[in-house]
């Protein structure tokens, strides 16, 4: 079975330059835990995740080692929440992403997915994005949609 035969073709998109509450609210709304960036040609550039939207919410581990006691003052962090929605994607997403082709195997696919601990990945054709495929997907694929 490929890639091509459990994969999304219209999956969620955004560009680097929209904002991390646009994307979020969308994300959210899709229950779409990831999102490839692409930019106005279709290529894929990036992408971003629930986990990426919440990290820069964190202080990284140097803040901690140097203030453990105030490093967590979760109401601070949420009222900085409103700072990070106005962040752009680019300032958050994983550039160039793993991503694979649609005539590829849904098992090794799963393999790359399982190598990297992903959820998800894109599915592209030279460079340009053309879906998106999920663990879920493959599961369905194999275990479903097989009648085994």
């Amino acid at each position: 079975m490929k890639v091509s035969d459990v994969m999304t073709t219209t999956p969620l998109t955004c560009d680097e330059n929209d904002t991390l509450r646009t994307i979020t609210e969308k994300m959210v709304m899709r229950r779409c835990g990831s999102v490839p960036v692409i930019d106005e040609n279709g290529n894929l550039t990036g992408i971003v995740t629930i986990r990426d939207t919440m990290l820069p919410l964190y202080p990284n581990f140097g803040e901690y080692v140097h203030d453990a006691v105030h490093g967590r003052d979760f109401e601070e962090m949420e009222e900085n929440y409103k700072r990070v929605l106005c962040m752009k994607v680019k300032e958050v997403m994983t550039p160039e992403p793993m991503s694979v082709s649609a005539d590829e195997s849904i098992l090794k696919a799963a393999s790359f997915m399982g190598l990297r601990n992903l959820r998800r990945m894109p599915v592209t054709e030279d460079g340009k994005l053309i879906g998106m495929v999920s663990i879920g997907d493959i599961a369905r694929g194999l275990y479903i949609h097989q009648g085994v």
